[in-house]
């Protein structure tokens, strides 16, 4: 099948597109600008390339037209998040498509209630990010029910894989937490490091979309989560990581009100972000629907995006395995 890719060359369409072209299919990658992929693949090769910015082109009111152009049998939408996005290209996509992949987000159940958190829980989210991702969400799914619109929805993690750094123990992206760990040396967490984090590796994310395209009938109608199978407190992450480093794990805790004082702005608005929603996903659903199996545990994912972190940083490691 012809897939139309929006937003290819980030850290799902780095592993995706190889799936993609191993299947078979033929892939148009559409982005901004032709930027390079975070790992090097020979599928690219087979990749058409089209030039489109996304921001502009909606503004003028003709992206969903030049995405409906493309002639594409299967659209995968990596790069929305606003309502007004989604609803512009779904309504010009609309009986020209024979499958709708959007990516969501974990965040659109915002505080949970009951963990591990299912697909049926009902929303409560909070700040810009995952309330409109979940408008959009609400939005494809009532799609679907009036007009029959061929929708997917695939609700990652905290998203991780060589090249980016993932979300540390401290619940922010600061790799100073990851270099003290790596030496034995003694972290701050807030609260008493309870709080939830779930990762998953950007490979069983793509493996995710590849198994919904697979079990269309599943599929369509539907959301997923896309995690690991086990999210991680931020104690025992911590603890965890020491371990991986050869270290002896060393923590200290404050309270939150003191803990935010002694660490950056951008900083101090992550962690805050990261453990107010405190994710812990079920995946049973994608497992029993789409036949998904996460390769990788939040711990292994981590674990290869900080190696390859120290590695590129000319930083060495011990660790136990």
């Amino acid at each position: 099948m012809k897939v139309i890719l929006i937003g290819g060359t980030g850290h799902i369409g780095t592993y995706l597109v190889p799936k993609l072209v191993e299947a078979g299919h033929d892939v148009v990658c559409v982005s901004r600008q032709q930027s390079q992929p975070y790992a090097d693949h020979e599928a690219w090769q087979s990749v058409e390339f089209v030039g489109i910015d996304r921001e502009k082109s909606e503004e003028h009111g003709d992206f969903g037209a030049q995405i409906v152009s493309l002639n594409g049998e299967v659209v995968i939408d990596l790069i929305c998040f606003t309502p007004q996005s989604a609803q512009h290209l779904a309504e010009n996509l609309k009986g020209k498509v024979r499958h709708f992949l959007h990516c969501g987000t974990m965040w659109v159940h915002g505080h949970t209630v009951q963990v591990p958190t299912t697909e049926s829980a009902e929303r409560n989210p909070f700040g810009t990010y995952g309330i409109n991702k979940a408008k959009i969400e609400a939005y494809l799914l009532n799609f679907h029910k009036e007009y029959g619109f061929p929708v997917t929805i695939l609700h990652p993690g905290h998203i991780t894989g060589p090249g980016w750094l993932p979300v540390n123990p401290a619940g922010n992206l600061n790799p100073e937490v990851f270099l003290r760990l790596a030496q034995g040396e003694e972290i701050t967490l807030p609260n008493l490091g309870m709080e939830t984090v779930h990762h998953v590796h950007a490979d069983d994310v793509a493996q995710a979309f590849v198994m919904a395209m697979q079990n269309r009938e599943n599929a369509i109608g539907e959301s997923f989560h896309v995690v690991s199978e086990q999210a991680l407190t931020l104690r025992g992450y911590a603890e965890e990581m020491a371990k991986l480093f050869g270290q002896v794990p060393q923590l200290r805790f404050q309270p939150w009100e003191e803990w935010q004082k002694t660490v950056s702005e951008r900083d101090r608005e992550l962690t805050w972000d990261h453990i107010a929603h405190s994710p812990c996903g079920s995946i049973e659903k994608a497992k029993k629907l789409l036949g998904y199996q996460p390769k990788y545990s939040s711990l292994r994912a981590v674990q290869e995006a900080v190696e390859h972190y120290f590695q590129k940083e000319g930083i060495q490691i011990i660790h136990k395995r």
